[in-house]
C-alpha cells in the first residue's frame, strides 16, 4: 500500500531555514541543497512502510503516534494515518535544539 506524504507548512519553514542556515551562514551552497534533497528523500519514503520508524517516547507524542528518525543530524518527525492512507510529516529538527519545545503539543 502506498502512503500520499503531506509536508506542514512549519515543515516547508523548517527546510527553507536549514537551506538558508547551511547556505548561507555557514557558506555552503551546494551543502545545503544537498542536505535538504536527503531530507525530502528519507521524508518521501515514508510513502512506504511508514510505520518501521520507532514512536517518539515522550508525551504527549507518543499517545498521539508521532514516529521519529534520523537523517543526518536532522530528525524528522511524523503522523502516519492509516485509513487516510496518508504520512504528515509534522517538523525536522536539528538534533541539538530542544525537541520538546519546537514540536506541536497537538497533531
Amino acid at each position: 500500500m502506498t502512503y500520499k506524504v503531506i509536508y506542514s507548512d512549519d515543515v516547508k519553514r523548517d527546510l527553507a531555514g536549514i537551506l538558508k542556515y547551511i547556505g548561507d551562514v555557514l557558506v555552503e551552497p551546494v551543502t545545503a541543497v544537498k542536505q535538504v534533497a536527503r531530507i525530502k528523500k528519507a521524508a518521501d519514503s515514508l510513502d512506504y512502510m511508514p510505520f518501521r520508524h520507532r514512536v517518539y517516547d515522550i508525551e504527549p507524542w507518543k499517545s498521539q503516534g508521532i514516529r521519529v528518525f534520523p537523517v543526518d543530524k536532522f530528525l524528522i518527525f511524523y503522523k502516519p494515518d492509516e485509513l487516510q492512507n496518508t504520512v504528515t510529516i509534522i517538523r525536522i529538527l536539528h538534533g541539538s535544539v530542544n525537541i520538546e519545545r519546537h514540536l506541536p503539543p497537538d497533531n
